[in-house]
């Protein structure tokens, strides 16, 4: 029997949205159910969702509840959950007047080198002040008995004092009950208070990685599917300086998350990865928390998810696929920046030692949904590097071949 993974990774709340109609367009490729997977992992807001599934909510109810539609049926009867609401706002409150994590950034520079750039990032941002409070209510209402009712569920976070990535649910990470995972998985640093779990501050998984694909290894499975709303393969072509700046971010986004499929598929798996195309990207803007945009997300992915999974050849799959047996990340990083080549990739075979926090950081902690929610007007004078599509496709698929 084939073994089946599941990866959701973190977007904020338009991209749990644009999840959402991914996952309407998995289930409809594959002919399955999405619930039935073997393993999930879920960072951030696709913590919520892996949470959700896992608890044996269905995709049909996850795209009503983004829809706004009363669920009398199932897990989610009887709750209710305003999405636009729930998170906070657009807006982060104001943070407090103190370093995220100092006992991270008293290590040094040799210390620092070995995490990963948005770990560096986290540690000096300010102490964020909101509340996942609505987030963990909808949890606690789909789990009870404190966890999931079934194996298989990895719930992604950092230990925000020791920059350690905490994978609950697996064996040798805290006990602790999956509202409680969740929240910790989705407390973006400088955003939201980092939850305190058996006296250790714990905060959004996606500072260590957006995706943690690479938490699929040595779980014997045959196939593994991602759906990682900040990554794409697909890039826009925004003149806005602040859209130019998130988008150079998922750059750095993609280029990790190739980096650990090529562990998943030595491992032995098939891999495939979905990503927003230009035109999610374009429905999204630069604030991922701009909750007013999030049903128009929503319904543009339905359409795109359906026609990068139902027809990837013709989104440049064979001039996108990762060799099967990659010699070194040189081989999977030459498919993930915009404005890099193959040449240049051996020079970023690891994460970068020395963040630069203006590009590499979590995008910006005070979007102005205002400017966001208006076109593009005047251009850029330094206008971000349009791709070619075809070498980069909305689905990335791994597969064995003889």
């Amino acid at each position: 029997m084939t073994r089946r993974g599941l990866v959701l990774g973190g977007g904020g709340v338009l991209g749990a949205a644009w999840t959402v109609g991914a996952l309407t367009a998995l289930e409809e490729q594959l002919g399955i159910d999405a619930r039935e997977f073997d393993e999930f992992v879920g960072t951030s807001a696709g913590s919520v969702l892996a949470a959700l599934l896992a608890c044996g909510v269905d995709v049909a109810a996850l795209r009503e509840h983004q829809l706004g539609a009363e669920i009398t049926a199932g897990p989610l009867s009887g709750f209710h959950y305003d999405h636009d609401t729930a998170a906070g706002g657009s807006r982060p409150p104001r943070p407090r007047a103190a370093l995220g994590a100092p006992a991270v950034i008293r290590r040094g520079v040799s210390g620092l080198r070995r995490l990963p750039p948005t770990t560096v990032v986290s540690s000096f941002l300010p102490v964020g002040t909101g509340r996942l409070d609505r987030v963990g209510a909808l949890i606690k209402h789909v789990a009870p008995a404190g966890w999931a009712p079934r194996a298989g569920l990895t719930v992604v976070a950092l230990d925000y004092d020791a920059s350690e990535r905490i994978a609950f649910g697996r064996n040798g990470a805290p006990e602790v009950d999956l509202a409680d995972a969740v929240m910790a998985s989705c407390a973006i640093p400088a955003w939201y208070e980092p939850v305190s779990i058996h006296g250790r501050r714990y905060v959004d998984g996606g500072a260590w990685s957006s995706t943690n694909i690479d938490l699929m290894v040595g779980l014997d499975l045959d196939e593994v599917y991602v759906l990682a709303p900040a990554v794409t393969f697909d890039p826009d072509t925004p003149t806005r300086a602040m859209t130019r700046l998130e988008r150079r971010w998922r750059t750095r986004v993609t280029r990790r998350a190739l980096r650990e499929l090529a562990e998943v598929h030595r491992d032995g798996a098939q891999v495939t990865l979905l990503g927003p195309s230009s035109l999610d990207l374009e429905v999204m803007g630069h604030n991922i928390m701009a909750a007013q945009r999030r049903m128009e997300v929503l319904q543009t992915s339905l359409q795109t998810s359906r026609a990068s999974l139902g027809d990837p050849h013709e989104l440049g799959i064979e001039q996108g696929h990762v060799p099967h047996e990659p010699e070194s990340a040189d081989a999977v990083t030459a498919y993930t920046a915009v404005d890099q080549t193959e040449s240049d990739a051996a020079s970023d075979p690891a994460p970068d030692p020395a963040p630069d926090p203006a590009a590499d950081a979590a995008p910006d902690p005070s979007p102005d949904p205002v400017a966001d929610a208006a076109p593009d007007q005047a251009p850029d004078p330094a206008p971000y590097p349009a791709p070619d599509p075809a070498a980069y496709p909305s689905v990335l698929t791994q597969e064995d071949r003889p």
